[in-house]
């Protein structure tokens, strides 16, 4: 049996995530679950799984929780938190708290040497270079259970080893606006921006692939997940959503992974290792199957530009990258800004915070802090 944490549980990953473990209960225990304010969806999961411990960071939610759950061992402390992921029950945790606001709890669960799922991409975009090397120093090993670098992670080798590695390509859906030209994109709705043709996602991710902003974060996510260089990494539209990443290797042959669009399935993988767990799902039918891929789309060529020098430069730029997009998505959302100016937005934050190299939690901190405001200052100019 083994223990899941849940961070992020009420999310769309964690739903995903709870499917896979009713389907698999003799296997897989949710023993803990932290989320931030949905006490509704929260209680939902406390009465069907009954998980050891809660943990609730909205001081209200957590108030509620424990008046209403009194037999549940609900948890709100940062130190009660650090206890949970440190828990010598825990086997796994899932990383699945959107946005910069994972990070705090992506570190704490590579701190304590854990197997950590991640599907937090923003962690590792803006922290990469601490991240991945504390992994290393404290043993933990990082599963990513995102549809694309969960491919990657199956097409390798059982030692994951990238040596033999030519070139690796990551397919995008193109979103709901394929084919569209960027100059025809301007008064999008959020409800239009929010409708995927593939996929049932959350509000920022489906903004993000609408934009094609996902794609370049998954593009640098995946420079420091396999440690290549961004030269080995091709982006490529995939508009079936059917075949989530390609390895080419030097003897010339190319591995894909292939489903039909459903988190549940690189999630199962990921839980299960080398054991597959069964899930259920959609069968791929190979005698209908149409496959077309496009290049990315050359009108968001700087944006692609922008994501392959972050990788090359590394330091804050991650950072502030995705500082400046979440700010402009949650502005677009609430229809403060156009949708062509989330790009308007990131570029021009991108360009107005000098870069650095910070080396803690604290720093990273301050410099997110740093990149919001100025981005809601570049948005101020622009409306």
């Amino acid at each position: 049996m083994k223990n899941i944490l849940l961070l992020g549980a009420t999310g769309s990953i964690g739903d995903s995530v709870l499917r896979v473990i009713e389907q698999n209960s003799e296997v897989l225990n949710l023993y803990g679950i932290a989320c931030n304010s949905n006490v509704g969806k929260a209680s939902e999961i406390i009465k069907k799984f009954s998980p050891n411990y809660t943990f609730i960071d909205d001081p209200k939610a957590y108030e509620s929780i424990k008046n209403a759950l009194p037999r549940n061992n609900t948890l709100h402390s940062e130190q009660d938190l650090m206890n949970l992921i440190n828990d010598v029950n825990v086997d796994i945790i899932i990383s699945a708290i959107v946005g910069f606001a994972g990070l705090k709890t992506s570190f704490m669960a590579v701190n304590a040497g854990k197997t950590v799922l991640v599907a937090n991409k923003e962690s590792i975009v803006a922290a990469g270079d601490i991240l991945m090397p504390l992994a290393k120093k404290r043993g933990a090993k990082i599963i990513p259970i995102d549809s694309e670098h969960n491919a990657i992670f199956q097409c390798l080798p059982s030692d994951k080893s990238t040596k033999d590695v030519d070139k690796i390509i990551i397919t995008a859906s193109g979103g709901p606006f394929l084919d569209i030209p960027l100059t025809k994109l301007t008064n999008i709705t959020p409800k239009e921006a929010l409708n995927h043709p593939n996929w049932e996602m959350g509000s920022k991710i489906s903004v993000d692939s609408a934009t094609l902003v996902n794609k370049c974060l998954e593009l640098i996510e995946a420079r420091y997940l396999f440690d290549l260089n961004e030269k080995f990494f091709k982006l490529v539209v995939h508009p079936q959503s059917i075949i989530h990443s390609i390895v080419t290797y030097i003897d010339g042959s190319s591995i894909s992974q292939m489903s039909n669009p459903s988190m549940e399935v690189p999630i199962a993988n990921a839980l299960g290792g080398i054991k597959k767990i069964p899930i259920s799902f959609k069968e791929l039918d190979f005698s209908n199957l149409e496959l077309t891929f496009k290049e990315f789309p050359s009108d968001r060529s700087r944006l692609e530009k922008l994501a392959r020098e972050i990788c090359n430069t590394g330091g804050s730029s991650g950072l502030v990258f995705n500082a400046a997009n979440e700010i402009a998505v949650d502005y677009f959302l609430k229809n403060h800004i156009k949708f062509s100016q989330i790009y308007d937005v990131i570029y021009r934050t991108f360009d107005s915070i000098p870069l650095s190299k910070p080396k803690d939690l604290e720093t990273l901190n301050e410099l997110n802090n740093e990149a919001r405001i100025e981005a809601k200052k570049v948005i101020k100019s622009i409306t």
